[in-house]
């Protein structure tokens, strides 16, 4: 893992711009994981002002509530239109967001997991992280090795989530999302983590021990790793001065 700290999530959030971008001008044909709620919002907005090509890019979604229809406002199909594809010119028939309607969730998510392949993987899977250490909606207790799959929701998820649908009572309790295994079959992945709420689980995820109840941490299996940190969610590390050092001193080679 490369531990980066910035001084804010603005800061952070440029630097996992720069990641991304240059991923997408040396690969223009390259296939994105992507995530939603509030962390990846202002890398959105970088990438959005950036004005990169994306007419050869293929995205695969993380994940999305099972019972909304796409046009509800707390939908991710909604959240990704509104807050990155309509402002890029991704075809739209490169876009894979879950189906969270759909009426045979055990063949639709065979079918999910069938479509990355041919696209050639995911050359860079851009997540954020709950305060539990979720990663995508694998809960605490998720299997190391799962594959895209129906989810229950954990109480605390669904607080987490609650002022997108207007209370704790209105938040589904199901979800479709990619699994663990899923997820780290990806080229590089990109984790974003921003303030004092996250500061717990990254320090479980980064420095701790690799265990189902900390979802996260299966990411130090994975040899390609970025993790973007604001100072608030950086607190708890104890190591995060070396971190500061090692990013500080980089060769000019490695240099974003």
């Amino acid at each position: 893992m490369e531990i980066i700290i910035q001084p804010t999530a603005k800061d952070g959030s440029a630097v996992a711009a720069g990641i991304v971008a240059r991923l997408l001008r040396e690969k223009p044909d390259a296939v994105l994981g992507l995530a939603t709620g509030r962390t990846p919002l202002l890398l959105y907005r970088e990438l959005v002002q950036m004005k990169l090509d994306w007419s050869r890019v293929t995205t695969f979604n993380l994940d999305e509530y099972v019972g909304p229809p796409p046009a509800h406002p707390a939908s991710f199909h909604c959240f990704m239109w509104e807050h990155l594809f309509r402002h890029v010119n991704v075809p739209k028939e490169n876009v894979h967001i879950p189906d969270g309607l759909t009426k045979d969730v055990p063949a639709f998510c065979r079918q999910y997991e069938d479509a990355i392949r041919p696209a050639g993987g995911i050359d860079l899977q851009v997540l954020g992280i709950g305060t539990d250490g979720h990663i995508g909606f694998n809960e605490p207790t998720s299997s190391l090795a799962s594959r895209t799959r129906l989810k229950t929701l954990t109480a605390q998820t669904r607080s987490d989530n609650a002022r997108s649908f207007g209370g704790d009572d209105r938040v589904p309790h199901h979800v479709i999302t990619m699994g663990i295994g899923t997820i780290l079959e990806a080229r590089q992945i990109l984790l974003l983590a921003f303030g004092h709420a996250k500061a717990q689980a990254i320090a479980a995820a980064v420095e701790g021990p690799v265990t189902a109840m900390n979802p996260a941490s299966a990411l130090q299996l994975h040899p390609v790793v970025k993790v973007v940190l604001d100072e608030p969610a950086a607190a708890r590390l104890s190591k995060a001065d070396y971190y500061r050092w090692v990013y500080d001193n980089k060769p000019d080679w490695q240099i974003i």
